[in-house]
């Protein structure tokens, strides 16, 4: 499927939310979760920019499988370096063993460890906002979390060659859905 104007201008938006992020928006933070949040925010930019480039055929690459791992990834070692210190050290070691797992592979065998990253990212931010330990607009990087898994569960079908919509239909949303999810993790980010 080609590449409309539309798409390209809605994954330049994502690309310029991601690199707010990256300048402004995780100031006053340990250094883990600066790096942590850099990098998936970083790896958002560069993929954005890629597609603006590439087009969709990107998509088709054996390393998207490797580099679509690092933002949820890293977005949630984040979350837990900043929010449950007690597990630091064990998520650490979780989110380095299942990239270089994804990274040594390239299969589907360890969705497990991507799948505990996209349960936290949806579930740390929301729990932490019923608490009350974070302002209530902290739960919008849950619902990013949410779409990234949506996207991730409608590529991982694609890829599957078993997908749930038409492949015309997943390209067709796929820009808009990375510009909401990272308007919610950004607004999350900044208001919570």
């Amino acid at each position: 499927m080609k590449m409309t104007a539309l798409d390209r201008i809605l994954l330049l938006l994502t690309g310029l939310l991601a690199a707010y992020q990256i300048v402004v928006g995780i100031d006053q933070l340990s250094t883990a979760p600066i790096i942590a949040y850099t990098i998936a925010f970083g790896v958002l930019l560069v993929a954005g920019l890629l597609l603006i480039i590439l087009g969709f055929d990107v998509l088709d690459s054996p390393v998207v499988v490797i580099v679509s791992t690092i933002i949820p990834l890293a977005l949630s070692l984040g979350l837990v370096w900043e929010h449950l210190a007690v597990y630091r050290t064990l998520y650490l070691i979780l989110t380095i063993g299942g990239f270089l797992a994804v990274t040594l592979t390239r299969t589907t065998s360890m969705q497990n460890r991507e799948r505990i990253a996209g349960m936290t990212i949806f579930l740390l931010p929301i729990i932490l906002s019923i608490q009350g330990v974070m302002n209530p607009a902290f739960a919008l990087v849950g619902i990013g979390g949410a779409l990234i898994g949506v996207g991730g569960l409608l590529l991982s079908f694609l890829k599957a060659g078993k997908p749930i919509l038409s492949k015309d239909t997943i390209l067709k949303v796929l820009p808009g859905l990375l510009l909401l999810m990272t308007i919610f993790f950004v607004a999350g980010f900044k208001f919570g």
